[in-house]
């Protein structure tokens, strides 16, 4: 092959299919549902790999079209993709946590790898193994595992628990108190370990691709019990000096700065550390679109990145009177992007290198290598370029909504921009200094300088505002209808105000005051913002071809083509605005038993109506199943409650009540607890009394229990659960709570007739006090759900308790198994498991 003919066959190729390719494969292999064995994946790496480099070889020779080339481009590079990200699962997968090590104390030494993250309940933390041993032997875990030390209740003044208490509550109260850990220093503790197990919900987070991008493989806690070793510090080491210096920040942060609230957000600015925001913070930053900004994202990358580079591009031109060597041998504008894109990586590593601030300083450095290697790539060839790196450093970024809002942004705007081919102006082309001034006759036609950057940075965010938009219902289903203005308050304030003075402070700790002040200010403007009527509106989940057109809607009304063109992108709009999903026939109803760990919460539809029947229980002071799953899986629905029946005031079943209804201003609350419950202040409650009934689209709902006099009979809080019968006359369900064999029997033998049902709320999530005989012979059900945590203290459900539903050939439901579970009147013999329906091979598959 001649040398001219490989160089034109060279310069032909353009990178566009193939990084279109790659990008094409390594989606394709996220969705496998289970991994292949890794020969498989070889054999498409390697048949790739040959292919394209005897292309590359002996492609010249070949009269080939342009099509043909790309294609078969963009297919070697797709079996390349799929290949190699494959292999690479299945290498991390091989040091998954063994299951016969789950739930034993295991004795660990290992070094703090991250800064750790304090909270109320705690801290928690990553460690990094060295050994570990178990009953005297030594056995291998995961390299990286995810910990949790809690404090327990010793802040009570009683430090002895009532007699009544919660036996894990009395546990946590004879705790010893987590001692101060900082990255960097070694430990040997003991430790209980489960395989990474989240919440499994339609449209719900993922907890476990989370982990496994974060490269954890197991989760636990510190064993420090008065039964237990002592947790001990062995050493302390400069192994970690990022994130050493991270947490001295902020812990110097929140010294300085009382308001623990302000103190949070510039620690999230400075340091990374999203956990310090507080969680009505979060509320008040979605609910008007300027979430983005209060965590370390990609625009302050780009911002630092861009002042870094003016400042040194700027020295360094003043340097050539003293040496001017130096913009001989490196032009300024090279130097200014180079240095800036140095500059910008620190500060991604001192944050906390977070998946977002990776993915941009990749982006930065793509483009500012190709500017200055000389390469004038058109910019989508840039945009895939750019976006293909990012995936081989991290293929599973590709399912994180961050990666596609941060992309898709940068793409419309580059669409959109009738400049965007041209490099004037652009800080990551490094421009020599030798540039053409322009023409004088122009400057009467030419705003004034900031004029016409505050028109255009309008400009850029109403293009990203109609962009996006659509993506955002997709990916969150919602969208702030202020964020328009909340952002063009909130972005110049962040990132040229609050942002400098929150990293000047680093050198002298007064400046976070100021930090400090700004950020209040802008707080009160933001929760006023977010009190309008419709600040935020919600849609129901769309499916990704609403989204897709709804995008491309968007970017087509933000050209600049002729609006007679533009208005075609209003049609592309409506499917993602106005999709509803299908609603259930009159007559009939549908169960969804959502996946929220140990706890009941179960959504009850019927064609026009909705009843959740209880909240979930509340994780830590911190979290609950309303904020975590609750809220966000009613939204993605685009469910309205009509009524929340909380069974009991038991923490399990109405930790996430308040969420619930703060989201749902017109459901009606209707519950057993006592007048004094804190519910009844947020929503004063109807009681639910044996007998009430109403029906809903030919559904008929009616109350069993408690009868109007347990009320002042001094019961326990399980023995007054509500229990609700569903029935639509040919099939029933019945949600029991947490009633015990007592109220069993008393159902049983007060109209056996009344508790025959299709489907059946285990008791007591499966407790031995419950689902008594003669209660199961009585219900006779046919399915029967357990809401219980994966691994879950109480060993719910028992199995005493899962042998007496199987002697009656009654066929479990286990949340852990089949996370949130559907079942449908009309199709009475199918459960929908949504762990089997959304498998991914990154989930865990519990042993049944």
């Amino acid at each position: 092959m001649r040398p001219e003919s490989s160089g034109r066959w060279l310069s032909a190729m353009s990178p566009g299919p193939a990084c279109a390719g790659f990008i094409v494969g390594i989606a394709l292999q996220l969705q496998q549902p289970a991994l292949w064995p890794a020969g498989w994946y070889g054999a498409a790496i390697l048949p790739g790999c040959a292919a394209a480099g005897l292309l590359l070889c002996f492609g010249g020779r070949a009269q080939m079209a342009w099509w043909c080339r790309a294609g078969l481009m963009f297919t070697l590079a797709a079996m390349l993709g799929f290949g190699v990200t494959g292999w690479r699962a299945g290498v991390f997968q091989s040091s998954a946590l063994s299951p016969a090590l789950e739930g034993r104390d295991i004795e660990v030494t290992g070094s703090v790898l991250a800064m750790p993250q304090p909270g109320e309940d705690g801290v928690r933390f990553r460690l990094g193994i060295e050994s570990a041993r178990l009953d005297g032997r030594t056995v291998t875990l995961p390299p990286q595992i995810l910990l949790g030390w809690y404090s327990g209740f010793a802040g009570r003044e009683a430090p002895v628990p009532a007699q009544d208490a919660d036996p894990f509550e009395a546990a946590l109260a004879l705790q010893r108190q987590p001692q101060p850990l900082r990255a960097g220093e070694r430990w040997q503790m003991t430790v209980r370990l489960k395989a990474p197990h989240g919440n499994s919900n339609p449209n719900g987070f993922d907890y476990e691709l989370w982990l496994w991008e974060q490269g954890l493989q197991a989760t636990g806690y510190v064993r420090a019990g008065v039964h237990d070793a002592p947790p001990t510090r062995l050493s302390t080491s400069w192994q970690y000096p990022i994130e050493q210096a991270r947490q001295t920040v902020r812990d110097a942060i929140f010294q300085r700065i009382e308001n623990r609230q302000m103190a949070g957000v510039i620690a999230a600015l400075v340091v990374g550390d999203q956990n310090a925001i507080e969680r009505a913070d979060w509320d008040v930053f979605r609910a008007t679109g300027v979430a983005h900004l209060m965590s370390i994202s990609g625009l302050h990358i780009t911002m630092f990145a861009w002042a870094a580079s003016l400042l040194i591009g700027g020295l360094w031109r003043k340097s050539a009177r003293l040496t001017p060597r130096l913009c001989l041998a490196l032009p300024a504008g090279a130097a200014g992007a180079l240095g800036g894109l140095a500059l910008a990586t620190l500060y991604a590593l001192f944050s906390g290198w977070g998946v977002p601030a990776q993915r941009t300083i990749w982006m930065l450095a793509v483009v500012i290598l190709l500017r200055q290697g000389g390469r004038q790539w058109p910019w989508a060839q840039t945009w895939l370029l750019a976006m293909a790196v990012v995936v081989v450093l991290d293929p599973w970024a590709l399912m994180q909504a961050g990666f596609w809002l941060s992309f898709v942004a940068v793409g419309v705007l580059f669409a959109t921009d009738s400049g965007a081919s041209s490099q004037d102006g652009d800080w990551a082309g490094g421009r020599s200094g030798t540039e053409e001034k322009p023409d004088s006759r122009w400057k009467l036609l030419r705003w004034p300088a900031w004029l016409a950057g505050l028109a255009g940075a309008l400009r850029e965010q109403w293009v990203v505002t109609l962009a996006l938009t659509p993506l955002s219902l997709l990916l969150f289903n919602q969208v702030s209808l202020v964020g328009l203005l909340a952002n063009a308050v909130a972005i110049p304030l962040v990132t040229l105000v609050v942002t400098p003075l929150a990293l000047l402070g680093v050198l002298w700790a007064p400046v976070w005051l100021a930090a400090a002040w700004v950020v209040s200010v802008l707080v009160l403007f933001l929760q006023w913002l977010a009190s309008w009527p419709w600040a935020s509106v919600s849609v129901a989940a769309a499916p990704l071809w609403c989204a897709v057109a709804g995008v491309a809607g968007g970017g087509l009304l933000a050209t600049r083509l002729p609006w007679g063109w533009r208005a075609l992108g209003i049609p592309l709009l409506l499917p993602v605005l106005l999709w509803q999903p299908a609603s259930v026939p009159a007559g009939q109803f549908e169960l969804l038993a959502a996946d929220i760990g140990q706890g009941n919460a179960v959504l009850v539809h019927t064609a026009n109506h909705t009843l959740l029947y209880d909240a979930g229980p509340k994780f830590s002071r911190e979290s609950d199943a309303g904020h975590r799953v609750l809220v966000p899986l009613l939204r993605a629905l685009g469910d309205r409650l009509d009524v929340l029946m909380v069974s009991h005031r038991d923490i399990d079943h109405i930790g996430g009540a308040a969420a619930v209804l703060a989201m749902q201003p017109g459901a009606r609350l209707m519950s057993s607890i006592e007048e004094t419950h804190p519910l009844q202040a947020l929503r004063k409650a109807s009681r639910c009394v044996a007998g009430q009934r109403w029906e809903w689209d030919g559904v008929a709902f009616e109350v069993l229990h408690p009868a109007a006099e347990d009320y002042g009979a001094g019961n326990k809080s399980n023995a007054m659960s509500c229990v609700l019968r569903i029935s639509n006359g040919n099939r029933t369900a019945l949600l029991v709570g947490d009633i015990e064999s007592p109220q069993e029997l008393r159902l049983a033998t007060a109209n056996p007739a009344a508790l025959k049902a299709d489907v059946l709320l285990v008791p007591h999530h499966g407790s031995k006090t419950s689902s008594s005989a003669v209660f199961l012979d009585a219900v006779k059900p046919q399915w029967a759900v357990v809401q219980a945590g994966y691994r879950n203290r109480f060993g719910h459900p028992v199995d005493s308790v899962v042998a007496r539903y199987e002697e009656r050939g009654i066929r479990l439901v286990k949340s852990p198994q089949c996370g949130a579970a559907t079942w449908q009147s009309r199709q009475p013999d199918i459960f929908r498991c949504q762990r089997e329906e959304g498998k991914r091979y990154w989930h865990h598959v519990p042993e049944r």
